[in-house]
């Protein structure tokens, strides 16, 4: 279990260090324009974004930081000059030639942040309907369509193209595709993308080796994340973009906390449950910036909302799951090495051995969720 833990923190622990570029498309009947926010630098150098979510580990990262250092007009003229080559990265069907219309690049307080910038680009439409998408190696792209209040939101990755987007109108999506779609959005938050969220979990699992406390930790867990991951999608609570480094620092805090007691109060009290409960709160604010990035489909809120939720509820439960599993192997095949009866060994070794996973397992998701807080808090 520990080496797990340690080999999953080796590649992922800059889980957030990159986000997905957003593109809001507008398709008419003459004329196709998108509007994409996206690091412009990372595909300037070419950094393979759907292999690295760091930018510091590609082997591009001195050319990146280079990028990065230029001002907003050597920037601008960089973009220009290299517009044809990136132009070619992107996959289109029913429109023509791609035309860098405008860029505009953001500010940010270091050279250490990522810095967002957006580019508009158009086309004539050559069809009824128009796709979008672009090389795997550019990192996802998130895709909204919108025109007089319906939305149309989808997450491509791996070199996916959108859906024919229609001239008039949006895509239209059936209450069961959508339900689907969120599900397994849902699902892929936790796992794989979701390493703060499954080391959390693995905290609530490390706490006992009864499933009482485990059951009252995840209930409380998931009643709070579910509340704010409503009110946050509703609107009735809103935390500003360039606030979202403080609940990401919590998160990471969160993990340090569920880890420091789970060695030294390893007892079910009032307070476990309270504790969690408002930690799942924040992360139910993480859970919410995905939806806000991926949108809701058009006329399908609910459906929406409830599907990603169980989603994220099936990711945790196999994090558990696995995590059991894992454990109860290494229980079993330690007795067979010592030629011992495995049911045996089963009923008599399973809590001294859980409690020695326990302890070094929260060790291990102590130390990198301090290592997160200082870096998302003060580096």
């Amino acid at each position: 279990m520990a080496l797990l833990i340690t080999i999953l923190w080796g590649n992922g622990a800059s889980a957030h260090e990159t986000e997905p570029a957003i593109a809001n498309v507008s398709v008419g009947p003459e004329r196709f324009e998108a509007s994409i926010i996206l690091n412009a630098e990372a595909l300037l150098a070419g950094i393979d974004l759907g292999t690295y979510t760091d930018t510091n580990n590609a082997p591009e990262a001195a050319e990146y930081d280079r990028l990065r250092a230029l001002s907003a007009e050597d920037l601008t003229a960089r973009l220009n000059t290299d517009w044809p080559r990136l132009a070619a990265s992107f996959r289109t069907e029913g429109v023509g030639a791609l035309t860098l219309e405008q860029v505009e690049v953001g500010e940010s307080a270091s050279l250490e942040l990522t810095r967002e910038t957006r580019i508009t680009i158009s086309a004539p439409m050559e069809a009824d309907t128009a796709r979008l998408g672009w090389v795997p190696e550019n990192g996802v792209l998130v895709l909204r369509q919108a025109r007089e209040g319906e939305t149309y939101a989808a997450l491509l990755q791996g070199g996916e193209m959108s859906a024919p987007l229609p001239a008039t109108g949006v895509v239209e999506e059936s209450a069961g595709e959508a339900f689907w779609r969120f599900l397994v959005e849902g699902v892929e938050h936790i796992i794989p993308k979701g390493l703060d969220h499954i080391l959390f979990v693995l905290g609530l699992f490390f706490f006992a080796l009864k499933w009482s406390p485990i059951l009252w930790q995840v209930t409380a867990f998931t009643v709070a994340h579910t509340i704010t991951l409503a009110l946050a999608t509703l609107g009735v609570v809103a935390i500003p973009s360039d606030w979202m480094w403080l609940v990401e620092a919590f998160i990471a805090l969160s993990i340090t906390y569920v880890a420091v007691e789970n060695i030294l109060q390893p007892r079910l009290g009032w307070w476990r449950p309270a504790v969690v409960f408002v930690f799942g709160l924040l992360h139910g604010l993480g859970f919410a910036s995905v939806l806000g990035d991926l949108g809701l489909a058009q006329g399908q809120f609910v459906v929406s909302l409830i599907a990603f939720n169980i989603g994220v509820e099936i990711g945790q439960i196999a994090v558990i799951f696995g995590a059991f599993v894992v454990i109860m192997f290494g229980v079993w095949a330690a007795r067979i090495a010592r030629l011992d009866d495995p049911e045996e060994a089963m009923v008599r070794d399973l809590p001294e051995m859980y409690r020695a996973n326990a302890i070094v397992g929260s060790l291990i998701i102590g130390v990198i969720g301090a290592y997160w807080f200082i870096e998302r808090a003060i580096l």
